[in-house]
């Protein structure tokens, strides 16, 4: 009796790949703008960048998410020096994260008193970095701002760690001589959203194209971690 032939494997579809790797892409940034403006709208301090961005924002009247899409777009030239090389979820990373926390911003009323502002607080660190690993194992590219860091390690020789520490420390300080809102959610932000990108980078991770490995990003979640 003869055995029957065996199975082949169907290949995968790299177009349905792809897609995946989009829906990734545009979740993420979608809902790290989303998670940001939650942390706003919760008062109880916000990440370092927005920390910046809600200081120009109060110097010079415009949103708070155009003044990240222009700042974002600064960094991005910033590049140029660095030598740096901007992906697909590099440009998109500039306008998607703050079109939509100006949109979350326009739905959700500010909120008062802790029964609320800490619900808010934990809802948005979660989601930022359920966003996180969305967007980076998409792998489309980083952030401007964490490439920025990753460039100016390259061009330094110092470590990426001392890099991002020296950058944040800066914006942090300038954006709250500005007005920008640090408080216990800046420290809590600080100190959970590691582990968080962690978790949700392997749940997220995408399976490569051609089997085997799955697409995460490089280096550890800390220092990659999506900024808006």
């Amino acid at each position: 009796m003869s055995e029957p032939p065996p199975q082949e494997t169907p290949p995968r579809d790299p177009h349905g790949h792809l897609a995946r790797r989009l829906i990734q892409l545009y979740a993420g940034l979608a809902l790290y703008g989303a998670s940001s403006a939650l942390l706003v709208r919760a008062g109880l301090g916000l990440e370092p960048w927005n920390v910046l961005h809600q200081g120009l924002a109060e110097l010079t009247g415009l949103t708070i998410g155009v003044v990240s899409i222009i700042v974002g777009a600064a960094v991005l030239l910033l590049w140029i020096p660095l030598r740096q090389r901007p992906g697909l979820g590099t440009v998109s990373n500039v306008f998607v994260v703050g079109l939509a926390m100006d949109g979350t911003l326009a739905y959700v009323p500010e909120a008062h008193g802790l029964a609320v502002q800490v619900p808010l607080l934990l809802a948005g660190i979660v989601l930022n970095g359920a966003a996180t690993g969305l967007y980076i194992a998409a792998s489309f590219g980083p952030g401007p701002r964490d490439g920025l860091m990753t460039g100016l390690h390259r061009r330094t020789g110092r470590s990426i760690r001392l890099m991002r520490t020296a950058v944040e420390v800066a914006v942090v300080v300038t954006g709250f001589a500005l007005g920008g809102t640090i408080g216990v959610g800046t420290l809590l932000y600080a100190v959970t959203i590691g582990p968080l990108a962690q978790l949700f980078l392997r749940m997220f991770a995408v399976p490569a194209a051609s089997g085997g490995s799955t697409v995460v990003a490089t280096g550890t979640p800390e220092g990659a971690i999506l900024r808006p």
